[in-house]
């Protein structure tokens, strides 16, 4: 199927319009084809959203469709060392057969917790990982569930979870309308953005500047977002948590607290005032590296401004104290009245969501079971990944024998890489769904790959959940898929998970699913079509497959929806399919109490499980840190993670994965710009070229996150070229935040020295 939205006639070029897929910005694409080539991609100055803006990635788009590494067939590995295996290109059912084989026989012999999910970071940025994710988890009903959130934002999800009651229930900094933008840990001018999605980041940040507001960035970096803001505060790395909650404590013990229009709608107050008593400015500072005077001019800014939002991202996750530091952006943004309010951080309303009006709920909670090697407690139905390999090597009831894995590289993404990628070798069995041969995929038995993304539909379903101003787009795939689509692999491996086989009809879990979602949209009395039946609103559905027949059925029944004909001006498929540059929702609006989860049906700005780690913060008070050594991870705006690095004009030109150090601590340690220096933590060591460079902090190294592609098997010529080092090597599985396993990716205490 090619949709075709414009075609010259004269020259046979069609013009199509699509989300870009591959970073949260979710920019509108302007793509032009010649039958099944891509001619030209560039931005679609029409999207109302994003406005024309695109950056590297985006063009890439064409590369990544024709780069000749993308598996097209799947494949059956035949040897045990990846270095020397052969790889067998199998039709689809014989692919399916042997995933049944080797599933089955380990289910079978040993159980379910046998069988462990690791879920990548591109999964998000599909609607099958999103929607179909979820039904492989049920099938397969083992405990052992991993994912990249736990190397990234899970601290975010405990935080709005225990505030919020929703762990999705997550804050974003109202852009557009702010007059004073304080954001940690974040570097949107490389990233474009995270847990906001914000096309034209950067723009969005100038405009703030050209109304009169202020940007103030705090970062061991001068990132070129630091750069570009009014103020560039170097903080020592892992200290976030510690200023957030200092600068509550300037905002109490000065009388600045107004927690405007959430006022009626907040629980705790008086113990959090308590417990940021002895985080002053003065007994942080030390830790911090900032003055205390400018902690407490910070806090007194972000207080008197007439509007003001606090964002804290990756750099605010991936530490100790990343819970602590998630929940202190959300106190601060609170206590300052900025909370749920224009100007301030607000709760986007996406197509898609289910907005009903109930004000409380169940809650949030972490640990209702806890991992089998080292006790670490579930947090959304997760383990710790820094655990998963303790769990393949460690012998006994529950020992993982078997993973799949998708979309997803985390022998190069996870802490003590070597010892994940040494344990993988001891699996019985594995299967990844994955569009490479890379350094994880490489030691599967079986790799099923989905189509490109020019292949699919798209929908950004997690990130407009998440969007500084509410839109919906849908885009039709741009050329005829080849091989099953990504759901249908989903789906396929659900039904061999609980049993039904490889040859059971996947149309069962399509139908499940659908049904599913207009069944919860008919319970009610107030239900406009709660006297419809089933099986006419399934006819109803436009969509082209089953996936976009259910999210047809979500945005019918939405917040903005046409309820099957009782909201005539309402959203469906149809409608955002009639509008290509998609549809303005309008800004953001307030959406507390009615959106709050929590059982008091208020915010809670002290939930017991972060009263009970502020004495962890508190103790690392006493910490001495002066001649230590610490390392941090960067990004790149070519780059996304370990998963675009095999396309040329994404890699090519200067060698991005150096290791910086400040000018001072070169001198200090013997180091030359250019020549190698030895890195070395506790868990590993390696050799990285040095980039001397006064836009680190003294005491503060960095190498890139998500290189290394050098290990024997990875069929990824591209990335080989340009392999890199993978910083993970360095990261230590057995540091992480308590309260929701994140791993600590920053912050690692290392030894360098002239290689």
């Amino acid at each position: 199927m090619t949709i075709t939205e414009h075609t010259d006639t004269e020259t046979d070029l069609e013009v199509h319009h699509r989300t870009c897929p591959l970073c949260e910005a979710t920019c509108g694409l302007e793509i032009t084809t010649r039958g099944d080539q891509v001619v030209r991609i560039r931005g679609d100055r029409d999207n109302p959203f994003s406005q024309g803006f695109i950056c590297p990635k985006g063009s890439s788009l064409k590369q990544l469709h024709e780069d000749p590494d993308r598996l097209r067939a799947p494949l059956i590995r035949r040897g045990d060392d990846p270095a020397t295996a052969t790889w067998d290109e199998v039709s689809w059912p014989e692919a399916f057969a042997e995933v049944e084989r080797g599933l089955t026989g380990v289910l079978d012999a040993h159980g379910r917790d046998a069988v462990a999910l690791y879920f990548g970071n591109p999964s998000a940025h599909t609607l099958a990982g999103v929607l179909y994710n979820r039904t492989i988890v049920k099938a397969l009903g083992s405990r052992n569930l991993y994912s990249a959130s736990t190397v990234d934002q899970m601290p975010k999800h405990v935080s709005s979870g225990l505030m919020f009651g929703n762990p999705l229930f997550i804050p974003v900094p109202d852009l557009d309308r702010t007059d004073y933008l304080l954001m940690l840990g974040a570097n949107p001018w490389e990233s474009n953005g995270s847990l906001c999605t914000a096309p034209d980041f950067p723009g969005r940040v100038k405009a703030i500047q050209a109304r009169g507001g202020k940007v103030v960035v705090v970062d061991p970096r001068r990132s070129r977002t630091a750069e570009e803001a009014d103020e560039h505060v170097a903080i020592r790395p892992g200290a976030d948590a510690h200023l957030l909650v200092a600068m509550a404590n300037v905002v109490v013990t000065d009388g600045l607290v107004d927690l405007g229009p959430v006022a009626d709608h907040v629980a705790g107050l008086d113990d959090v005032c308590a417990a940021v008593a002895p985080f002053t400015p003065d007994a942080v500072a030390p830790l911090c590296g900032i003055e205390a005077d400018v902690i407490r001019r910070l806090a007194r800014e972000v207080a008197a401004a007439p509007s003001a939002a606090v964002y804290g991202r990756i750099g605010t996750h991936t530490v100790e104290f990343g819970t602590l530091a998630s929940w202190a952006v959300d106190l601060l943004n609170a206590l300052t009245g900025n909370l749920d309010r224009p100007g301030g951080a607000m709760f986007p309303l996406a197509a898609h969501d289910r907005a009903g009006r109930k004000g409380s709920g169940r809650g949030f909670v972490i640990g209702r079971h806890h991992s089998r090697v080292k006790g670490f407690p579930e947090v959304k139905g997760e383990f710790p990944v820094a655990a998963l390999a303790g769990e393949i090597e460690t012998e006994g009831e529950g020992q993982v024998r078997a993973l799949i894995t998708v979309a997803g590289n985390p022998v190069v993404s996870t802490p003590n890489a070597g010892r994940l990628d040494a344990a993988l070798s001891q699996l019985e069995f594995m299967v990844s769904v994955d569009i490479y041969l890379n350094e994880t995929t490489r030691r599967a038995n079986v790799v099923l790959p989905p189509p490109s993304a020019l292949q699919r539909s798209e929908y950004a379903l997690a990130f407009y959940s998440l969007a500084v101003h509410n839109f919906a787009d849908w885009s039709p795939p741009l050329f005829e898929p080849t091989s099953p689509m990504e759901h249908e692999i989903m789906a396929k491996l659900a039904l061999i998970a609980s049993g039904q086989g490889a040859v059971a009809d996947t149309a069962v879990i399509d139908e499940m699913m659908i049904a599913g979602v207009l069944q919860g949209a008919m319970k009610g009395d107030d239900s406009p079509i709660a006297d419809r039946s089933l099986d006419e609103l399934v006819g109803l559905l436009s969509g082209h497959s089953a996936i976009d027949n259910l999210v047809d059925a979500m945005i019918r029944t939405g917040p903005y929806g046409d309820w099957f004909g009782a909201v005539p001006d309402g959203l469906s498929l149809t409608v955002l399919e009639a509008n290509p540059h998609g549809f303005d929702l309008g800004p953001l609006q307030p959406r507390i109490p009615e959106a709050l989860r929590t059982p008091s049906g208020k915010v809670e700005l002290a939930p017991e499980p972060i009263l009970g780690d502020l004495a962890r913060l508190e103790a690392s008070l006493a910490r001495h840190v002066n001649g230590d050594v610490v390392l941090v991870g960067r990004r790149h705006l070519r780059s996304n993670n370990s998963w675009m690095h095999n396309v040329n004009v994404l890699v090519k030109g200067k060698e991005r994965c150096t290791l910086q150090v400040h000018p001072d601590d070169a001198a200090n340690l013997g180091l030359t710009d250019g020549a190698n220096a030895e890195v070395a933590s506790r868990v590993g060591k390696l050799v990285a070229p040095v980039e001397i460079t006064d836009a680190i902090r003294p005491g503060v190294v960095s190498l890139p996150h998500g290189w290394g592609h050098d290990l024997p098997g990875a069929q990824l010529d591209v990335a080989r070229a340009h392999a890199g080092v993978n910083s993970n090597i360095l990261t230590d599985e057995d540091q992480i935040d308590p309260l929701s396993g994140n791993a600590v990716l920053n912050g690692i205490p290392v030894t360098v020295s002239p290689a």
